[in-house]
């Protein structure tokens, strides 16, 4: 109906129609910036009636749900802290180290083998699983912070013929030794970030499972 009375009315319908039909069909932007407590990894051990939220992990090494977020690791681990902003204000205070390197963002995600450091209080911790899958701290001597265990994931050949391989925990370390092959492990320095020794992938060796339903088993 374009003629006649109520012409107006039908355009005003039809433009109210359109812009809920374009509302409708937009879609969510960009990742996900909210995560509820219920679908965070089990390895968090994070309570139910906690809360509705849980810290969402920021970009890093270690996919989201493989890591643990600092804000977790200060405030229901080693008991820090009491609140997520208390925890914002130690890290702010360039406290805390993750493999050697200072982060100041509470929802860093540290993973399995990551060394973190606290100078003030002089302790080191290494994030390892327990035998039911969930992250639990393991404290270690400077001695045994210097160095991490890594495993190789890719190796390819570069540019102008440069070898390099990509570890578990998102390094890309160039020129390594021409035995080191995929799913080996590597013990990696962490001051210089390259390859101090390696062990082969083969049976008879000890193992921790990082995934799936045996996460955390030793065999």
């Amino acid at each position: 109906r374009v003629h006649g009375e109520g012409t107006s009315d039908f355009r005003e319908c039809w433009d109210s129609n359109f812009l809920f039909r374009s509302i409708a069909n937009m879609g969510y932007r960009g990742r996900r910036k909210h995560l509820k407590r219920l679908v965070a990894p089990k390895s968090w051990m994070l309570s139910k009636l906690g809360g509705v939220f849980a810290p969402k992990p920021g970009t890093g090494p270690h996919r989201s749900r493989e890591c643990l977020p600092l804000i977790l690791f200060l405030r229901n681990k080693l008991k820090y802290a009491l609140t997520a902003d208390e925890v914002k204000k130690i890290v702010k205070q360039r406290l805390i180290k993750v493999d050697g390197k200072v982060r100041t963002d509470g929802r860093y995600p540290a993973g399995f083998m990551d060394v973190i450091t606290i100078d003030k209080t002089g302790e080191h911790f290494r994030l390892l699983y327990d035998v039911k899958g969930r992250f639990t701290v393991h404290r270690i001597k400077s001695e045994e912070a210097k160095y991490k265990l890594c495993r190789v994931r890719r190796q390819e050949v570069g540019p102008k013929g440069i070898p390099f391989v990509t570890t578990s925990d998102g390094r890309t370390i160039r020129y390594p030794d021409p035995l080191v092959k995929v799913n080996d492990t590597c013990m990696v320095d962490i001051a210089s970030g390259k390859i101090k020794d390696f062990i082969k992938f083969d049976t008879g060796n000890l193992c921790m499972i990082t995934g799936g339903h045996n996460l955390g088993r030793v065999g």
